[in-house]
């Protein structure tokens, strides 16, 4: 058989990813089962209403200025997973009349690092209307969006043909040990931990399906330097116009059918692309991530990650001569890890 060429797809890996795609769609009508509503306040949604997906666990230390960040974007509604959060996450989701909340006690890692979940709550409510998807860390930023909200944006993604914004995922820290960046829920986390690798990155695309592979940053330099392959993904996409027939793959890194994937751009392509503000690296980190090897739902083989489990828990120092703090989205534009398109 002859060999194919990157960009191109057999007629039985085309077949292969179709088969793959309905499988997925049915493990999330399957994972509906494992999702009890708590409090569902959807009625009086608009069908243009933007509306936000997250599978969420103990994070009461962030949700307050999540919602804030996302509210100013202009998002109408939050769909809130709680995986049996311990920490007040649930009561803090309760209180915003804004939030709808579903509890779900099974495991995060069988869920597919909770996509199940998040997909099962996408085919009832997200298909045919923008939404934004991404975990509670991630603070989603793009150009102009202190005066452009996400429904001009989706109008303008829409004229353009883009059915999702691809965004970089990218890491803050703050200057010194990880346990300096103390903030109170509520605060803005990029305050306390404001720092950057502003490269480099690097990407590649993955076939059959086409997804792109982006890698770089601090995490890849500290923890994964000897490893760079087992580096952590940094491309997503976190705003997007759903349908039914569309599946999740890795996260919201790649998505089937395989033709979604051509969204994120090769070189000199003229796409609208923003930022994940990853404010995962907080005072907190070291802690959380003693308790989440403990538990081993993060990863697909956790002992290939001792390492970076290890790094953590050590309560590291991230920050290097090199580190660029961040000032604002144009930075971001300048820097080229954005694109107005």
């Amino acid at each position: 058989m002859p060999a194919v060429q990157p960009g191109k797809r057999s007629l039985w890996a085309a077949y292969r990813l179709r088969w793959l795609r309905r499988r997925l769609i049915w493990r999330a009508v399957r994972a509906r089962h494992g999702l009890v509503a708590v409090a569902d306040r959807m009625a009086g949604l608009g069908p243009s209403d933007v509306v936000l997906f997250a599978c969420l666990r103990n994070e009461a230390l962030r949700l307050p200025h999540f919602l804030a960040h996302y509210r100013g974007l202009g998002v109408r509604h939050f769909l809130l997973i709680d995986n049996a959060s311990t920490d007040g996450t649930a009561d803090l989701a309760l209180a915003a009349p804004d939030v709808s909340l579903w509890s779900a006690s099974g495991s995060y890692r069988a869920s597919r690092y909770g996509m199940d979940w998040v997909t099962a709550l996408m085919l009832r409510h997200g298909s045919g209307r923008w939404c934004v998807v991404a975990d509670a860390d991630e603070l989603l930023v793009y150009p102009g969006c202190d005066s452009v909200g996400l429904d001009a944006l989706a109008a303008r993604l829409d004229t353009k043909g883009q059915w999702a914004l691809p965004a970089l995922t990218l890491d803050l820290y703050p200057r010194g040990p990880l346990s300096s960046a103390r903030v109170a829920p509520g605060d803005d986390p990029v305050t306390a931990a404001p720092w950057f690798d502003a490269g480099p990155y690097r990407m590649r695309r993955q076939w059959p399906k086409g997804n792109a592979w982006v890698q770089g940053g601090p995490r890849a330099r500290v923890f994964y330097a000897g490893s760079p392959d087992r580096a952590p993904t940094l491309n997503k996409f976190p705003f997007v116009r759903w349908h039914w027939q569309y599946a999740w793959t890795t996260s919201t890194h790649a998505a089937l059918p395989p033709r979604l994937n051509d969204v994120w751009p090769d070189p000199g392509a003229r796409r609208i692309t923003g930022v994940l503000l990853h404010t995962k690296f907080l005072a907190d980190a070291p802690a959380r991530a003693a308790c989440e090897q403990a538990r081993g739902q993060h990863f697909a083989k956790p002992p290939l990650h001792g390492s970076y489990y290890a790094g953590m828990t050590a309560d590291p120092d991230l920050w290097t001569p090199d580190s660029v703090r961040y000032t604002g989205w144009r930075q971001l534009l300048d820097l080229r890890l954005m694109s107005d398109g």
